[in-house]
């Protein structure tokens, strides 16, 4: 693999697509995963070990909580998220086990503070729209990179996309880069973000923009 991507989402509108009672999402960006591009499951015999991770547990919580299930003492998530990508991203010494894993993609949470950037920006949940341009704008502006933006696309009678998740691309080295393909990169990385029949797909850059402050 050539890049990692962090991936928030946006709980509103996890909620938004997925038929399980939401309770209370949380209002700000959280943690999906940590993603190495092009490889999934590399080692199925590495099993995820919530006691290896019991000094970031309370972060783990507040920062990657499990949006769709709202019981504290689940860890299918993170499970789920090691066995997919964090068993590939281990191959990178910094990653190479179950504390590095997730202890530094919380390090890069903080790091990129996407929720104070996108307030500075003066883009919060609202019920009036958003251009995307005006947001990618906003976060470039900030970082120096582009992100990937993904969106829910209008329901049937919506005109407007609603904002789902933003993923920022790191190179091997963990520094910032622009998450779109380099050079003789392809660029396979698909949305794993699939809850009953809707999911998330890159936004477009020409529909109004939704950014939710509460479950519909």
């Amino acid at each position: 693999w050539k890049k990692l991507y962090l991936a928030h989402h946006w709980p509103v509108t996890v909620c938004k697509m997925s038929a399980n009672d939401c309770q209370d999402p949380p209002e700000y960006w959280t943690i999906h995963g940590l993603w190495p591009d092009k490889t999934e499951e590399c080692n199925r015999t590495w099993h995820f070990n919530v006691t290896e991770i019991k000094d970031l547990l309370s972060d783990m919580r507040r920062y990657w909580p499990d949006v769709l299930h709202s019981s504290l003492n689940r860890t299918q998530f993170w499970k789920h998220e090691w066995d997919k990508h964090g068993t590939c991203a281990a191959t990178l010494q910094v990653l190479n086990s179950q504390k590095k894993y997730f202890g530094k993609a919380l390090e890069l949470y903080q790091h990129v503070d996407l929720n104070s950037c996108l307030l500075k920006a003066g883009i919060k949940p609202s019920s009036s729209y958003y251009q995307m341009t005006a947001i990618k704008e906003a976060l470039t502006r900030f970082y120096g990179v582009t992100p990937k933006i993904q969106c829910l696309p209008p329901e049937e009678g919506e005109k407007a996309q609603t904002i789902g998740q933003i993923e920022f691309c790191f190179t091997k080295e963990l520094q910032l880069r622009n998450c779109t393909a380099l050079k003789g990169e392809s660029d396979a990385m698909q949305a794993d973000l699939k809850l009953g029949s809707e999911e998330l797909s890159v936004c477009s850059d020409t529909l109004p923009t939704y950014y939710p402050s509460q479950v519909q």
